[in-house]
């Protein structure tokens, strides 16, 4: 395989360059993800179509990944429950390292070929659900090791790489290759490979979410209602879905505990 992620940047003595010249430097690689996920599209559609099958029967999504791209899985899985409403083992975010490794680097965490599969035997992850390898170089041995033995034991496979060709795309029945090219730092897969895996994940979980349901019409009706701002999204849902002023759409909002219940409980 070629590590295209490795590659020499493009951007010579950026230590020498103006703020002006960095940022302006920085923008231009970044303008080159959306166009390489747009190529992925085909890719990600067959993971997508597959996950959200999988899920409607009983099964759960996992994210496994290591530093950033672990990071990644984390954030996009824990932001499924107040977004959609779901249960928070419906998907969920594994990190080489565990918990610890979301704010602090945990040393060789992700060079434990084994590890993956032990930490995901906590969740008692079976034939019915998916795996996601999360994995800008495509060759991390905790995500390999993870995905091998998942794929032995029936579970689903799938991985979002920014190499094409390598050992985690092997593993994976759906491998998603979005190649970005070389970063602007030079092997800082933070900077465009980690835009790349979450505007892939944005797009994978989203389209499940409302194949499973959990969107109608283009409004998240079953977000969680934990502050404010959210109490005031869900009442406003509901006066333009039924038509009725603000004090009794917040009064059914907090009666029903949902926008999707109170305004079933309306048309009934």
């Amino acid at each position: 395989m070629i590590r295209v992620t490795e590659q020499e940047s493009k951007h010579h003595d950026i230590d020498k360059m103006s703020v002006l010249e960095i940022l302006k430097g920085i923008n231009s690689e970044d303008k080159i993800v959306p166009l390489a996920v747009e190529k992925a599209i085909p890719q990600i559609e067959k993971l997508a179509a597959a996950v959200a099958e999988r899920m409607e029967k009983g099964g759960r999504l996992f994210y496994i990944g290591a530093g950033t791209s672990g990071r990644l899985g984390v954030v996009d899985a824990s932001e499924c429950p107040p977004t959609f409403g779901v249960p928070f083992d419906w998907v969920v975010g594994i990190i080489a390292g565990g918990d610890t490794a979301i704010r602090k680097a945990v040393e060789n965490a992700e060079d434990d070929a084994t590890q993956a599969w032990i930490d995901l035997q906590e969740y008692n992850i079976n034939a019915k659900d998916c795996l996601i390898g999360l994995a800008a170089s495509g060759t991390t041995p905790y995500v390999i090791g993870g995905l091998h033995t998942a794929r032995e034991k029936g579970v689903l496979t799938g991985c979002i790489v920014c190499n094409e060709g390598g050992p985690i795309a092997a593993e994976s029945d759906y491998p998603v290759e979005v190649v970005v090219g070389p970063e602007f730092l030079t092997g800082s897969t933070r900077m465009k490979s980690g835009t790349a895996q979450k505007l892939v994940l944005n797009m994978l979980s989203t389209t499940v979410m409302i194949r499973l349901g959990r969107v109608k019409g283009n409004k998240m009706v079953d977000m969680q209602l934990t502050n404010h701002k959210l109490v005031d999204r869900g009442t406003q849902m509901v006066m333009d879905e039924l038509n009725i002023d603000h004090d009794h759409a917040a009064d059914l909002l907090i009666r029903y505990g949902s926008v999707r219940k109170a305004v079933e409980a309306s048309h009934k």
